[in-house]
């Protein structure tokens, strides 16, 4: 069964990776794209979708988001050092023909629930500023969407910690009051962390292997990788990245890649711990109130990592046809 996808995103590489995995793959259809700043500024994230979505025929909409996010975020300014001045490793790009629509993000996402209550699912890997405005223009917008898969956080799953804190993860970080909202506002919501995404490799054979099977979207990812791969490596990682954002995409259309647990999560909106994602797996246990009365979530735990680029190389072949 096909499902209907926002795909709400600060497109960077990971993300124009993962936008070209739902592209590719037959179970998703997609209804918009929604944008956001974090991995670049606004503008350049618009810029950025609006050229995949030309380069690779994407009819999907594309709506600008916010600029910033709700409260206290987690440093400044963008990581170009992870993702290159605009985004996309510094590989040169097109001024877009295509304009992005008129009406805000948080405005589209909640007209396209309502005109399609109960089946729209989004796929947010950014920061969940977007969302956040948009359940505050419309508080039932939980019972209008048919489930939530974000990007974000880390639970301790594996040993895996922060990536811009000890404990925290950069989408959360980048706004930890519209995560903590969002999370808590009822949607059916299944977050993939750092716990299963830094489980999921991929190394420069498998992108020779994207290049001889993916037409123009393998050559695509080969370039913007090569920046992406310069990050990882410094760090002591090899010519390799984690599949971060795609391992959403993976979640909502193959779930039984992924083992979860359920539990009400929230997101440390203050102090040295700022940004962190934390699961309550026994709320009724506790002596803060601070887990009761909030829904629960799904959060990924483990991965069939194999199986994860098994189905995103089969999708993106599916582009080169």
């Amino acid at each position: 069964m096909t499902k209907r996808v926002i795909f709400d995103t600060d497109i960077g590489i990971d993300d124009a990776m993962a936008l070209l995995f739902l592209h590719g793959a037959p179970e998703a259809e997609l209804a918009a794209i929604t944008t956001v700043a974090g991995n670049a500024s606004l503008d350049d994230v618009t810029r950025n979708a609006q050229v995949v979505a030309e380069r690779f025929g994407i009819d999907a909409p594309v709506f600008r988001g916010a600029p910033g996010p709700l409260g206290e975020a987690l440093g400044e300014g963008y990581p170009d050092f992870v993702h290159g001045r605009n985004g996309l490793g510094d590989i040169p790009l097109p001024v877009p023909a295509r304009r992005a629509e008129d009406l805000p993000a948080a405005e589209a996402i909640v007209e396209l629930a309502r005109r399609h209550p109960g089946e729209l699912s989004v796929v947010a890997v950014g920061r969940l500023t977007n969302l956040a405005n948009a359940l505050a223009l419309e508080p039932a917008l939980p019972g209008l969407l048919k489930e939530l898969v974000v990007m974000g956080g880390v639970f301790g799953f594996h040993g895996h910690r922060g990536n811009v804190s000890p404990v925290t993860e950069a989408n959360f970080g980048g706004d930890p009051l519209a995560a903590d909202r969002v999370l808590g506002a009822g949607i059916p919501t299944t977050v993939v962390g750092l716990d299963v995404t830094q489980e999921t490799i991929m190394d420069e054979a498998f992108i020779d292997a994207l290049v001889a099977r993916a037409g123009d979207a393998g050559a695509f990812i080969h370039a913007i990788t090569r920046f992406y791969f310069d990050f990882y490596e410094g760090l002591g990682d090899g010519r390799q990245c984690p599949i971060h954002d795609s391992s959403a995409v993976a979640y909502l259309l193959y779930p039984a890649l992924y083992e979860t647990v359920s539990g009400p999560v929230r997101v440390v909106t203050g102090g040295v711990a700022l940004g962190q994602g934390i699961l309550g797996e026994h709320p009724e246990r506790y002596l803060s109130d601070a887990w009761r009365d909030r829904p629960a979530c799904r959060v990924a735990r483990s991965v069939d990592a194999d199986g994860v680029r098994e189905r995103y190389l089969a999708a993106l072949s599916k582009l080169a046809r």
